[in-house]
């Protein structure tokens, strides 16, 4: 090979690499919005703990600068400096740490600081997964935005993988109403909107309110009874089952009640849009083939 084609090619091969960096880095994100960045993005602010797990799924936790609370897993999420609440930022902390991108949930305030922080000229990405296939896009997003989409797309892979096996191991089982009672006083459900549906229609099951309006409805005794769930399924606030589930047994005219389907996830494995979220289907549908085991119903 002669001297100029060797040069040739070395030109060709940086011209190259040249372009590729310089093309910008394009996602959509859950409203329909292009965020669009011309280079990776490396100090990053998530505003709610599933952003954090997701962009340390993708392999790109060290850009993470800034959080909220109870941003707690991985062990090495405890470290990053926080911003506030999930319900409270601090709009002037999340400017002091500079950031070329924050990660907002669009529920709550986090939805309603998104136009607050690209109004002063910062990059937002909103995040509001509903369905158990919008973790493997979140992940492989934030791989995109942070230039480690190969690692993002391995992770994503393993993740939808896992959800096709259980997918495959309950969507012929026989039908379950329940009742997903995230607090007690007051009664507190989620509807349809949120992905704890679709986690149940994974496991064979239906959401006993999954009509209603609200995405976190208050319901009263009688809505309860009305509805009448085979199951009612509790997280709280810790690893440990509440108390306040048996508050169920005073009301035996519940189908739940009579066939003692009363049970409990622990909520970081079951509300967080996260990877780990498939833990918390595994554990669910185990409950509900439990519940079936004691119903009348045969196949």
């Amino acid at each position: 090979m002669t001297v100029n084609l060797r040069a040739y090619i070395l030109f060709g091969a940086l011209l190259f690499a040249s372009h590729s960096f310089s093309e910008p880095l394009r996602v959509t994100d859950y409203s329909g919005r292009e965020i669009s960045l011309n280079k990776p993005a490396t100090r990053i602010v998530a505003l709610a703990p599933h952003i954090v797990e997701n962009i340390y799924s993708a392999g790109a936790g060290e850009t993470i600068v800034g959080a909220v609370e109870y941003c707690d897993y991985p062990e090495k999420a405890k470290s990053i400096p926080r911003v506030g609440s999930f319900s409270s930022f601090s709009l002037e902390t999340i400017l002091g740490l500079n950031p070329d991108l924050v990660v907002a949930w669009e529920s709550g305030r986090g939805g309603r600081i998104i136009a607050k922080l690209e109004s002063l000229g910062i990059t937002v990405y909103g995040s509001n997964p509903e369905k158990l296939e919008d973790v493997a896009k979140s992940i492989r997003d934030f791989g995109i935005l942070t230039g480690r989409s190969a690692t993002a797309k391995i992770a994503a892979q393993a993740y939808l993988d896992k959800l096709a096996a259980l997918n495959t191991d309950y969507k012929n089982k026989i039908p379950l109403s329940v009742m997903y009672q995230v607090w007690n006083s007051p009664i507190q459900t989620l509807n349809d909107q949120h992905i704890i549906s679709d986690l149940m229609k994974l496991c064979g099951a239906s959401n006993a309110f999954g009509d209603l309006p609200m995405v976190a409805p208050k319901l009263s005794v009688e809505s309860v009874i009305s509805r009448n769930p085979d199951v009612i399924v509790a997280s709280g606030f810790g690893e440990e089952r509440p108390s306040w589930l048996d508050e169920w047994l005073k009301w035996p005219m519940l189908a739940a009640v009579q066939k003692n389907n009363l049970y409990f996830i622990p909520p970081d494995i079951i509300q967080r849009h996260t990877t780990r979220i498939l833990d918390g289907a595994e554990l669910m549908c185990r409950h509900l083939d439990s519940a079936r085991l004691k119903s009348d119903h045969t196949k």
